[in-house]
């Protein structure tokens, strides 16, 4: 073989280096861009990822607790897409939303922001609070009170909260807490819930702006397009509450008890 020869033989491997390169990156790159789409087609038609930023649902749900959201539950409408883009009419899949889910819907006077509560009462149905106590079409429902909830604050006090099971007619039960009265919250009017809407409520009954309030400052009825999906699991949970010069609490402590677990 003479030089020219072997000039175009080191010519030709290296347009071939050159081309395996280049499907290399291709390859790669459509990788990423198929992930992009999978990612984006699961956030928005199967599992979103939420965080607790309030104690709204304590102690169900506490702040710090990392969950995901099944999005088939009830069906999809435009305020399941990014954006809230209006491409889905009405709702589409629908299925019916129970009393005592969790659920997450977009606020109806500021659809950008998101909230949880659970549902308390479905359309056609009567809701009142009569002395901090729970009544569905004009009956109570029955609560039966356990042990206190106890915790230690970030200014290291104990709090303590009146924890109670309430029982849904279908006999769904969970946790409720109390600790003061709030006359605006704990006696009410009786709301009637409207067709195509719900009544929500948090779970921490004197710490929760909710349905008991109405749109135009709280969350008054939430219709049904507004609710992207029922909570369902916890994936993760930590604990930072701290004070600003705890600096030895900066990292928040692990709730491993929580990890991996179902919401009631």
């Amino acid at each position: 073989m003479d030089g020219k020869e072997k000039n175009n033989s080191l010519g030709e491997g290296a347009k071939s280096a050159l081309l395996n390169e280049g499907e290399t990156w291709g390859e790669f790159f459509r990788s990423i861009f198929y992930a992009f789409l999978i990612a984006i087609s699961v956030r928005t038609f199967i599992l979103q990822p939420f965080s607790i930023p309030s104690e709204s649902m304590l102690k169900n749900l506490m702040v710090g607790d990392f969950l995901l959201v099944n999005k088939m539950s009830y069906g999809y409408s435009k305020h399941s897409l990014p954006f809230s883009l209006p491409i889905i009419p009405d709702r589409i899949f629908s299925d019916d939303v129970e009393r005592g889910d969790v659920v997450v819907f977009r606020l109806p006077r500021d659809p950008d922001i998101y909230y949880i509560k659970r549902i308390v009462g479905v359309p056609g149905d009567k809701i009142q609070m009569i002395n901090g106590e729970l009544h569905l079409n004009g009956a109570k429902l029955p609560r039966i009170q356990i042990e206190d909830y106890v915790r230690t604050n970030e200014y290291g006090r104990e709090e303590r909260f009146e924890q109670f099971e309430e029982v849904m007619p279908s006999g769904k039960t969970y946790v409720t807490l109390n600790r003061e009265y709030v006359r605006r919250a704990d006696d009410t009017q009786v709301f009637i819930v409207p067709e195509g809407h719900y009544f929500a409520m948090g779970d921490h009954r004197d710490n929760s702006l909710d349905s008991r309030w109405p749109s135009s400052e709280g969350v008054g009825f939430v219709p049904f397009e507004n609710i992207i999906g029922k909570a369902t699991w916890l994936t993760l949970s930590f604990d930072n509450h701290s004070a600003l010069w705890e600096f030895w609490k900066w990292f928040p402590e692990e709730r491993r008890d929580r990890f991996f677990t179902t919401i009631n």
